[in-house]
């Protein structure tokens, strides 16, 4: 049996490590935590939104990038200071505009295939993650924003997601405990909700059921492969221990740039922090204050999820500042103002703060197939909508892998029994 690394132990690479090893593979996944589902997989917005299908690639979120360039409370921050990984990130993503259209369309499609895999996935394996199927609701206070929605709309019509447009007396209907003035709206019904952290380590549970060796705790010192056998490295107490692979699967978020050029690959994640509050719903009141319904707002580029019946999550704004994790106050305010502004009746007393680093590609687009060499695979690079994809990327890398072990002669990779 053709046995295959995954590096990570997020999403990505325990949505990985299930498809691979339902399709037959022996399994081996490394995770530096202890625990799944400790990085970027921890606390974020919680929404499975195939409506949040576009891609930043547009001329616009370069103009606010400028503009708020120094406001510390923006929804997007770049820090101006300069880096060689900063400024090609930025002139790719720059390259990649008039491709906003198409990769749109193309992200929307992908989310929409995701559904399927991962509500069976989880009813297969009975995990269960706070879903909520009560669509998500997008909310414009402008006719500006309202009128780019509504073109966004055609965009994820033509990859297969209709959604619909709502005025502001229809957005309180569905939505009843939304206070503020808005201009408009569109409801996809279709979306829905979870918790994240939850899914990723009740799947991490079944992997491990399914036989997936998991050495939770194992940090990587490096990477290799000659394109017949991969090597990962683990540096531990005793020194360093070489693991031996037919294959290996970079699902390492955004430390997956680094991996990749030890492997000769060139993958140019940039990582994009973003922040969220989990508030505790402590009282009857609270509760009942607090949306039933997952919202984003544009403006201020902010995501909603109820996870269950105690605890409300906002997460949003992006953050260019390289690879720090310090939470801010200043960047964690504006999500409480937020929630007293909206939701007026809900307490704040008890809120936790997070922040995380999202993997995002210059196209906004995962990276997910084969290096440079034969035996080395990608699955990472989701960016913002990194729960919302993994499952269909997951199961797309594992029928790569599958096909590739069929296609090539035994004596590099053998094929497995249920390939």
């Amino acid at each position: 049996m053709q046995t295959i690394a995954v590096i990570g132990g997020g999403i990505t690479g325990v949505t990985t490590a299930y498809a691979l090893a339902k399709r037959g593979f022996s399994v081996t996944l490394f995770e530096r935590h202890r625990y799944a589902a400790m990085d970027t997989s921890f606390a974020n917005g919680g929404q499975l939104s195939a409506s949040n299908a576009e891609v930043w690639t547009h001329w616009s979120t370069i103009l606010k990038g400028i503009k708020w360039m120094l406001k510390n409370d923006a929804p997007l921050l770049v820090n101006p200071k300069p880096s060689w990984h900063k400024i090609s990130w930025f002139a790719e993503f720059i390259a990649n505009i008039p491709h906003y259209r198409q990769n749109t369309i193309d992200t929307a499609r992908l989310a929409i295939a995701a559904r399927e895999h991962l509500f069976s996935w989880a009813d297969a394996e009975g995990v269960d993650f706070d879903l909520k199927k009560e669509g998500i609701l997008h909310i414009y206070r402008d006719k500006k924003g309202y009128d780019h929605a509504t073109s966004v709309s055609k965009l994820l019509a033509a990859g297969g997601l209709p959604r619909q447009a709502v005025t502001p007396e229809e957005m309180r209907a569905i939505e009843p405990t939304l206070a503020g003035q808005y201009y408009g709206g569109f409801y996809t019904e279709s979306d829905s909700t979870g918790d994240i952290h939850k899914f990723t380590n009740g799947l991490a549970a079944a992997i491990e059921r399914l036989g997936v060796r998991c050495l939770w705790g194992s940090e990587v010192a490096r990477v290799s492969s000659d394109g017949r056998r991969a090597t990962v490295t683990l540096r531990t107490d005793a020194g360093e221990e070489p693991h031996h692979f037919d294959a290996m699967v970079v699902c390492a978020g955004v430390g997956s740039r680094a991996l990749a050029a030890q492997l000769g690959d060139r993958v140019n994640i940039y990582p994009v922090k973003g922040y969220s509050i989990t508030v505790n719903l402590l009282d009857a009141q609270s509760q009942q204050a607090a949306p039933t319904v997952s919202l984003l707002d544009d403006e201020t580029k902010l995501v909603t999820s109820r996870l269950g019946v105690d605890r409300f999550r906002v997460a949003g704004t992006a953050e260019f500042n390289g690879y720090n994790r310090d939470i801010r106050a200043d960047r964690i305010k504006p999500l409480i103002d937020w929630v007293n502004q909206c939701f007026p009746g809900v307490n704040t007393r008890q809120v936790v703060p997070w922040a995380g680093l999202r993997p995002m590609m210059p196209n906004m687009m995962p990276r997910v197939g084969q290096g440079r060499q034969a035996n080395v695979f990608y699955n990472t690079g989701h960016g913002h909508l990194g729960w919302t994809l993994s499952a269909v990327t997951a199961d797309m890398i594992g029928s790569q892998i599958a096909e590739k072990a069929r296609t090539m002669a035994p004596s590099q990779l053998l094929v497995p029994a249920t390939a």
